[in-house]
């Protein structure tokens, strides 16, 4: 999806419409945020009551994602909750998010210039509500369907030019999740390994990186046995996708791979019917981490980044892999598969491999890898888990700053016992109780002994049911604003 322009002005864009502001809690009381004296007494002269007094009338309230819209002197009014009236960036964020979805649902067929007022005034803060805003517009395009219904053809947001940068980071970050975004609402038959990576090197032509896609026959001869393995029973072949963004002066190196099953079937360890409706999101990490990486280049980070993605199609057939199938892995490990439906981290443990033979300072990947964590977490918050507190506490860090909610999981040594196999290295999976645990353990066994690494489950997030704050039905784009964080910190 094309984003609006976002262009900050000095003060309050009044002939906008509709025109978004807010309200926010001042020991107990709503008052109105973003309006200036004039337009407030203009409101009240017309209206009999000043923007605040509607609203609260109407049912509007200081509560975050609370909004109501009223009519005004020149478009319509859209007021939104703040919450206390010391606004984090977060907060902010989400308000602004939620003005301008119900801007663009009042607005019905027209498209509409928006005008967003908000008293941001701190830089981080005024990223934050240019973030929401833009998030806030997404609709993913139908196939065929050249535009959505309702669009914004501009967003005027209020802000001082001193967060000019901030804003313009805030776009491309924007920009990174809406792209993640339209991948995964992309239909599997439209999207599978080898469209989604030319979709990819299409998504970074123009920028300095360097993509490197390697088919099935690259990955039979480069041992990918993972990889090959869970593509095997598709008519559509897998692919292993490096994108690397090696800027001179670059202060280390992050490794950020990511899970691309375009759609899981279960393979042979068949889903309910009902269980593979969403299962397109499969490749959620794999579209953070590309996202990711290209947000990264555009804004020039002084960091060398490199994602790797595992892109396959998990299906069931005649040369599909089995249960007990004993795989040669990239790292030489061998593991006995026990249920094909554990798909993901045979992909990612070949990504990782290969991504470790990089020697990364950090390596990361990411993964819509269990129910088990969606089980533990719900639908909002990701899973980590890590080699290391200090790591854990760098990605916890970055995920706070992006607003995404992230929280630590360990990985007990009891986890290891459940891989043990009498065929095999490794066993792929263990007992249902405490899975997402184990998966990370399996994971670790193919991350080099002492080198820093993260694990995000984001089963639950990637996909939501319906829109809520900055998040869009669908697709989520979950992951993507918490890497291109870590990676602004580490640059630094």
């Amino acid at each position: 999806m094309n984003l609006p322009p976002l262009t900050l002005v000095p003060s309050l864009p009044a002939q906008a419409d509709p025109l978004v502001l807010g309200l926010a809690d001042a020991a107990g009381t709503p008052v109105l945020v973003g309006a200036s004296d004039a337009f407030s007494s203009a409101f009240a002269e017309r209206f009999g009551a000043a923007p605040d007094v509607w609203a609260l009338r109407l049912g509007g309230a200081a509560k975050p994602g609370t909004t109501v819209v009223l009519p005004g002197v020149s478009g319509a009014v859209v007021l939104t909750g703040l919450g206390d009236v010391d606004v984090t960036p977060d907060r902010m964020r989400r308000a602004a998010a939620n003005g301008v979805r119900r801007a663009l649902e009042s607005a019905g067929e027209r498209t509409v210039s928006v005008g967003v007022s908000l008293d941001a005034v701190e830089p981080e803060v005024v990223a934050a509500a240019a973030e929401g805003a833009l998030l806030g517009t997404y609709r993913y395009v139908k196939h065929g369907t050249p535009q959505p219904a309702a669009t914004a053809s501009r967003i005027d947001l209020a802000g001082p030019s001193a967060a000019a940068d901030a804003v313009a980071t805030a776009r491309v970050t924007a920009e990174a999740v809406c792209l993640a975004r339209d991948w995964v609402n992309t239909p599997a038959n439209l999207l599978y390994p080898e469209t989604f990576a030319e979709s990819a090197r299409e998504a970074l032509k123009g920028l300095r990186v360097d993509v490197e896609v390697l088919d099935e026959r690259a990955l039979a001869k480069g041992g990918f046995g993972g990889v090959l393995a869970v593509g095997g029973g598709s008519a559509r072949p897998p692919r292993l996708v490096k994108v690397t963004w090696s800027p001179r002066g670059a202060r280390g190196h992050l490794a950020l791979v990511g899970k691309g099953v375009t759609f899981d079937s279960g393979g042979l360890n068949l889903k309910p019917g009902d269980s593979m409706l969403t299962m397109k999101d499969d490749m959620s990490g794999a579209a953070a981490v590309l996202a990711a990486v290209r947000a990264v280049a555009q804004l020039g980070l002084r960091l060398r980044v490199t994602a790797y993605a595992g892109l396959a199609e998990n299906m069931p057939s005649g040369t599909a892999f089995r249960p007990s199938d004993v795989l040669t892995m990239h790292s030489g490990k061998t593991v006995e598969n026990v249920n094909s439906d554990a798909e993901g981290r045979l992909v990612l443990a070949d990504a990782l491999s290969w991504a470790s033979r990089d020697k990364p300072d950090l390596l990361v990947d990411i993964a819509t890898l269990t129910g088990a964590c969606q089980i533990a977490l719900g639908d909002r918050t990701a899973g980590l888990m890590a080699s290391d507190d200090a790591t854990a506490d760098t990605l916890l860090d970055a995920a706070e700053a992006a607003g995404e909610p992230l929280w630590q999981l360990p990985i007990p040594e009891e986890m290891v016992e459940h891989l043990r196999s009498e065929v095999a290295d490794l066993k792929s999976a263990g007992p249902r109780p405490g899975a997402a645990l184990t998966a990370a353990a399996f994971l670790r066994e193919f991350v080099p002994a002492g080198m820093p690494w993260a694990h995000l489950d984001i089963a639950g997030p990637a996909w939501a049911e319906k829109a809520y704050d900055h998040v869009a039905k669908g697709g989520t784009g979950a992951g993507v604003r918490t890497l291109v964080a870590l990676a602004r910190t580490l640059a630094r």
